[in-house]
């Protein structure tokens, strides 16, 4: 069995800001990967957290793999079926409507990213590389 420091990093305060950093799945992800090596039980509650909690299924995972290393007893999480942030409908329908009327699907995308960071990253980091096909058709649907 690997072995894992038991003490708490000394940037665990930063590491836990960026776990929770809701603008930026990959920052999330490089704070899990790091806490990771240390099995500590402040660090097993933020994992379990963002196991549970994260909107991107990479974060989840990451969170996931971090507990059953260290032998904690925890539930696969599955990927999300329908919309993974609440109201996303709504969030796009407004963008949409504050750009003039014969913009592009990538001033949509670019204007979705200023207005709201949080969702963009969202689901960039939930649909990885099929992400712009994805917003094309929701944004063609509004």
């Amino acid at each position: 069995m690997k072995q894992f420091e038991t003490a708490l990093p000394e940037q665990y305060e930063t590491l836990k800001k960026q776990a929770n950093y809701t603008s930026s799945w990959r920052e999330r992800l490089d704070a899990v990967e790091m806490l990771s090596a240390y099995q500590h039980d402040k660090i097993i509650d933020l994992l379990k957290n963002r196991m549970q909690h994260d909107t991107v299924n990479k974060v989840q995972l990451a969170a996931y793999e971090a507990l059953v290393a260290f032998g904690e007893d925890v539930e696969k999480p599955s990927p999300a079926r329908f919309d993974i942030i609440k109201g996303t409908d709504k969030i796009f329908l407004r963008v949409k409507k504050s750009l003039p009327k014969d913009h592009t699907v990538a001033d949509f995308a670019d204007k979705l990213k200023r207005m709201r960071l949080d969702v963009f990253d969202a689901y960039e980091g939930d649909k990885g590389v099929e992400f712009m096909n994805w917003l094309e058709e929701r944004w063609a649907k509004l």
